[in-house]
């Protein structure tokens, strides 16, 4: 049976995150490679931990929503994406995404989910400007959110350490009145034709 999905698109889909898929979300933030472009501390993550984590994304009042990324042609889950400290009186969100599969990289689907991303972020909740972060290293990443619509605003210089070395926050925003909307919502959230 396929997964619940909410948005399709031609690479990925993104859908709930779920219960049955918390040993895939301790696989991948027990992945020190992985986490070492999410910023967070590098340690061993217990399978009871993401289970709070995961209760607790569940029980937010919505100024969190966290999609899981899945492969179409697989079906199968390879990361995360979601919106953070959405305001939705000012409009504004902070963007994330990871994906988690070593193998699913640089096949386009990063790109993809953050358009997803952004036409939901724009679409559906109305927002105005998304922002993120991304860590000067991460090339692919800051490829990844250029070509998606993102562009850089600003850094925090050489206060992050990585690898022995500090590296620079390249804080990136796209605001709904320089985006190209996506085809995927636009067609969910059109009126109806009067009758």
């Amino acid at each position: 049976m396929p997964p619940p999905v909410n948005i399709v698109g031609e690479k990925v889909a993104l859908g709930p995150m779920r219960m049955d898929l918390i040993p895939a979300y301790v696989r991948w933030y027990n992945n020190l490679q992985m986490l070492r472009s999410l910023g967070d501390i590098p340690r061993p993550l217990t399978p009871v931990q993401k289970e709070q984590w995961y209760e607790n994304a569940n029980t937010d009042s919505g100024s969190n929503i966290t999609f899981t990324v899945f492969e179409r042609n697989s079906e199968r889950s390879i990361g995360l994406t979601g919106l953070y400290g959405v305001d939705y009186r000012n409009r504004t969100a902070e963007f994330a995404i990871t994906i988690a599969e070593p193998d699913a990289r640089g096949r386009g689907y990063g790109t993809e989910a953050t358009r997803l991303m952004l036409d939901y972020a724009f679409t559906a909740l109305g927002l105005h400007n998304v922002m993120l972060r991304v860590f000067s290293f991460n090339v692919a990443g800051f490829r990844t959110y250029t070509k998606a619509g993102f562009r850089e605003f600003g850094r925090r210089r050489e206060c992050y350490v990585m690898g022995g070395m500090t590296w620079d926050v390249i804080y990136m925003e796209c605001l709904a009145s320089e985006w190209q909307p996506s085809p995927v919502l636009a067609e969910v959230f059109k009126p109806d034709e009067p009758r």
